[in-house]
């Protein structure tokens, strides 16, 4: 009579007291690909959807031709803001001068100048409410919000006030998105998201 093994049960990391810190990201073994450190916790990322991946490209690859020579433009990648936090926006704007390593996992929140964030249905809370919150506390002075509203892409822009170390609503775009700051942005927003279309036959 044969036995049948027994299913493996899944391995979970067990956080020591205090929760994880930044540095543990880099040590722990098997972690799935951009996960991110709020608050001592990990936060795994779900499965990406058409529209988050649309965008995240539109945004890298825009900004990639319009940026400043002083800056650069990196998607997906982690970013210190203390011992607890070390969240990945999904593009961020930083000071050349910090690119160093090509082996870098992450780089310090100061040397960030915009912040972009791709809502998707289980991030809606993090990026509306928790990651502004930990940004303008970490002094990074723009910070960029883009939904979806019924197939379209929305731009919500916000600018950190000095005064009081939060951010302000400087702007809603639907269509189009011309800003001055951080840099000069001029960007059709409609097309993030249309199905791309064969071309008809000529009659």
């Amino acid at each position: 009579m044969s036995i049948e093994p027994e299913a493996s049960q899944p391995r979970w990391a067990v956080p020591p007291e205090g929760g994880w810190t930044a540095d543990d990201l880099d040590t722990l073994p098997n972690l799935p690909p951009h996960t991110e450190l709020i608050d001592g916790s990990l936060v795994f990322v779900s499965p990406q959807t058409l529209f988050h991946s649309r965008a995240v490209d539109f945004f890298n690859w825009q900004l990639q031709s319009l940026v400043p020579p002083d800056l650069e433009v990196v998607r997906e990648f982690t970013i210190d803001i203390d011992r607890y936090n070390r969240p990945e926006p999904d593009v961020i704007v930083i000071d050349g001068a910090v690119i160093k390593d090509p082996d870098q996992t992450r780089f310090p929140a100061e040397a960030v100048r915009l912040a972009i964030e791709v809502v998707s249905p289980e991030s809606r809370s993090r990026d509306r409410e928790t990651k502004p919150v930990k940004y303008a506390r970490a002094a990074i002075p723009h910070y960029w919000r883009v939904e979806n509203h019924d197939g379209r892409a929305v731009v919500y822009v916000f600018e950190r006030e000095p005064a009081t170390g939060t951010y302000t609503s400087t702007g809603i775009f639907h269509d189009r998105m011309k800003v001055s700051v951080p840099f000069a942005v001029d960007l059709d927003l409609t097309v993030i998201t249309p199905r791309r279309r064969a071309v008809e036959p000529e009659a």
